[in-house]
């Protein structure tokens, strides 16, 4: 019985698209420089085939770094802010609040950087500011629609069985928001991903380099390789932010 339910784990765990895709993408991005040179039928003849300014690793290594960076400070920010614009004392801001996170993000990420430039430098750091105006607002639209999703009735109860209010917050309102939490949170990190490409503009070394180079040199072998890679890189994520709900909604 126990080989049984061992066998019908590991086909289950076989059988999620998160394995597949997350194994597809490690694959290519420690072999892309030795798959590259076989696909010169694709493209022009003359075409450098293989990206050399950077190794891939190095590449996915950097982009993780920047998107989880600005992931994590755009994650605090917009629980604080979602956290606060929910109790009594910050209600009033809430509204200014929202308006303020959806203006920060109807600026153009190359707007943001070309405005940051002069006063940061180039590389990493005006990317970095540019995903987290970016990120806050799912974060924070996330957080205030999970707390205002809590029961009414549950509030009451915690209430008279005597919770205080950061009692209430920790135990019983963020547990029960956690789903619309992390859905906000998910796609925060999702759309970092995929807009960190732009911080090779600016020097920073992410895999939107090879996209840039590719773009500037006329060379589509160099964008297709660094296209792939973000796209699985951002499915990768996506698929395992997916597997993370899927394991909690049981426990609820």
């Amino acid at each position: 019985m126990s080989s049984g339910r061992w066998r019908a784990g590991l086909v289950r765990l076989l059988g999620r698209p998160v394995l597949w895709v997350g194994a597809l993408f490690l694959v290519l991005t420690f072999t892309m420089d030795r798959i590259a040179p076989h696909l010169g039928f694709l493209f022009p003849p003359g075409t450098r085939l293989v990206y050399s300014r950077a190794s891939f690793p190095e590449l996915v290594a950097s982009h993780a770094m920047l998107t989880g960076l600005a992931s994590l400070v755009a994650i605090v920010v917009g629980l604080a802010a979602g956290v606060f614009a929910t109790r009594p004392a910050g209600r009033d801001y809430a509204a200014t609040l929202e308006m303020l996170t959806a203006v920060a993000q109807t600026f153009p990420p190359v707007a943001v950087l070309a405005l940051a430039v002069p006063a940061m430098g180039y590389g990493a750091a005006p990317t970095v500011l540019a995903l987290v105006l970016y990120g806050v607002l799912p974060v924070m639209g996330g957080v205030v629609a999970g707390l205002r999703s809590v029961p009414a009735p549950v509030l009451d109860a915690a209430d008279g069985t005597g919770f205080s209010a950061a009692g209430k917050l920790w135990r019983i309102e963020l547990p029960l928001a956690a789903p619309i939490i992390l859905a906000g949170v998910r796609t925060s990190v999702t759309i970092g991903i995929g807009t960190a490409t732009i911080g090779s503009t600016v020097g920073a070394l992410t895999l939107g380099s090879p996209i840039i180079d590719g773009l500037s040199g006329s060379n589509p072998s160099y964008v297709l390789q660094g296209t792939v890679l973000v796209a699985l890189f951002a499915v990768t994520v996506d698929l395992a932010f997916g597997e993370l709900e899927a394991l909690y909604h049981p426990r609820r």
